[in-house]
């Protein structure tokens, strides 16, 4: 049994309403989130890692013409969560324990973006301040506009993390063969 989860975490918005275009035009034959991974669909994957998390969570599929739009739509559905990772649903190996420390970062913080080996990747965390700003995105660029603009005003908690996970989306065949091969060499988290 687990306790009630405190009203005070963030609410991890999974976004999954993209075309899939890029993986299909690199030889695949289904949307991305469909694919197999290690015998599981992608989607799957991501969302296992989410519940595992014990993160209240929030699943964004209704089609939207950009990643910005999904997010305000997410955004909008979850209004009253004490903030937001922001989480593409094509990051299958992302691990439950990396989504916590995300979300514990944001203690004390307007952002949270995670950095492995120098790559910053996701989920970028949002405290409820940012909320409006959240609220008018549209378009592709997701929300690299705000988060540029709290990094401008010094407002964005770099977090690094040993999670390969937070960097390794699935856009191509390409990819899909090398997130198989890192499930397969076995370098990811034992809940994995």
């Amino acid at each position: 049994m687990t306790a009630p989860l405190p009203s005070t975490l963030p609410t991890v918005i999974v976004l999954a309403s993209g075309r899939g275009e890029r993986f299909r035009a690199s030889g695949g034959a289904q949307h991305k989130l469909a694919a197999p991974l290690g015998g599981k669909p992608v989607l799957d994957r991501t969302l296992d890692a989410v519940r595992a998390s014990g993160l209240p969570w929030h699943l964004e599929d209704a089609g939207h013409p950009g990643m910005g739009d999904s997010i305000a739509a997410a955004v909008r559905a979850t209004a009253d969560a004490a903030g937001w990772l922001v989480l593409p649903a094509d990051l299958p190996l992302v691990r439950p324990d990396t989504l916590r420390r995300v979300a514990e970062a944001l203690a004390g913080a307007t952002a949270v973006q995670p950095q492995h080996e120098g790559r910053r990747g996701h989920p970028v965390a949002f405290d409820a301040g940012a909320r409006d700003a959240l609220l008018t995105l549209t378009g592709e660029r997701g929300a690299a506009p705000v988060l540029q603009a709290l990094r401008a005003r010094g407002e964005v908690r770099d977090l690094v993390v040993d999670d390969i996970g937070i960097v390794t989306d699935i856009d191509t065949l390409a990819d899909l063969a090398a997130a198989e091969a890192l499930l397969e060499a076995g370098g990811l988290s034992p809940s994995r």
